[in-house]
């Protein structure tokens, strides 16, 4: 919908901003998250979604109109757990939803060496923010942007002291999600870094027959043992749920995606039911990389496209392979993304053929 229109449609119609969205910050004040700092955010399209402070500003729950978005795990939201960080315990807190960021040193199952011990996907997403702005929108004076600015500082003394500064945004009148992250090393010592945004879309978005929307040369690391990755097999569109995924059963593949001519990738999915689209927009320079997350099990239906610096390799493979990025003493690292809702037919027919052929 066009901004313009709303402005004309609400203009000396309303008295508060809230009437059309907005940004609302509130405690839980039951369950495993009790206590937890959340801000919920309504963009006044039927977009609406749960930014959960105290987990690095990841993002919960998610609706268009009344459709959910995410994938959210039975746990749900759960107040975080910073010490969290050896072998799995990082499932034990993982909420699902349609962000969960993975790093900031390490993205990837659990792993030792020389270099120290760390748990699988790393610390960030078990680090409250400190917020430091909170914008709302003013459609009375025309300002139809909101955002929500905080720090999340992943820090020890003797160790990595890297800060990521998040900002998500977005406009009244727009289905878009926006995320803005700086990551700077405070150390005085180089700091290794990787990074991994992991999306996790759920019913009825993913159903049957959804299509998955990607371009760009993958390999899979199950290797020959692969029943969805395989070139004989379409696995860009949902299955039912499988019995073969019942508990850890799941597949990925990663993905060097393919970018336009701009140096933009775009990334999503269909539901032609629906009908209804999510398109994840990021930089191919700043997220080179690519993972789709199958895992299709009874009461465990979910798909994740995951873009990121590295495929969830962990750190000793990155060094090894020397593709490990190293932040020196003052050094930032910039990165964007964008979800975008669809439901017009002609935007998401275009949107798919963007993807598929990327000029």
């Amino acid at each position: 919908m066009d901004i313009n229109l709303i402005q004309q449609n609400w203009q000396d119609k309303i008295t508060n901003h809230a009437q059309l969205g907005g940004i609302e910050t509130a405690v839980l004040d039951n369950g495993a998250g009790r206590g937890t700092r959340i801000a919920w955010i309504n963009t006044g399209t039927g977009l609406r979604y749960k930014v959960v402070i105290d987990r690095a500003m990841d993002i919960a729950d998610a609706f268009y109109q009344q459709y959910s978005l995410a994938w959210l795990s039975q746990a749900g939201v759960v107040a975080p757990q910073p010490f969290s960080n050896r072998g799995t315990d990082w499932l034990r807190t993982f909420g699902g939803g349609l962000l969960t960021t993975c790093g900031l040193t390490h993205v990837g199952g659990p792993e030792s060496d020389s270099n120290g011990e760390r748990g699988l996907h790393g610390q960030i997403s078990n680090i409250p923010a400190e917020i430091i702005s909170i914008i709302q929108p003013d459609p009375l004076a025309g300002q139809m942007d909101m955002h929500i600015t905080g720090i999340i500082k992943q820090t020890q003394l003797f160790g990595p002291r890297l800060t990521l500064k998040r900002t998500i945004s977005g406009t009244l009148g727009q289905a878009v999600i926006r995320v803005q992250d700086e990551v700077v090393n405070h150390a005085n010592t180089a700091a290794s870094h990787m990074l991994l945004y992991h999306c996790n879309f759920g019913w009825p978005l993913v159903d049957e027959d959804t299509e998955l929307l990607w371009q760009g040369n993958w390999q899979s690391p199950s290797g020959t043992s692969a029943k969805i990755f395989k070139e004989d097999n379409n696995f860009r569109r949902v299955p039912p749920p499988l019995e073969a995924h019942a508990g850890a059963g799941e597949e990925v593949a990663f993905i060097d995606i393919e970018p336009d001519g701009a140096g933009h990738c775009v990334c999503g999915l269909h539901n032609a039911r629906l009908p209804l689209a999510v398109t994840v927009r990021f930089n191919k320079s700043q997220l080179p990389w690519l993972t789709n997350w199958q895992h299709w099990g009874k009461g465990e239906y979910i798909t994740g496209l995951e873009p990121g610096t590295h495929p969830p390799i962990g750190q000793a493979k990155a060094r090894t392979q020397q593709e490990l990025i190293l932040l020196a003493p003052g050094e930032s690292r910039q990165y964007t993304l964008e979800f975008e809702v669809l439901h017009d037919q002609e935007h998401i027919a275009a949107c798919i053929e963007q993807i598929k052929q990327p000029d």
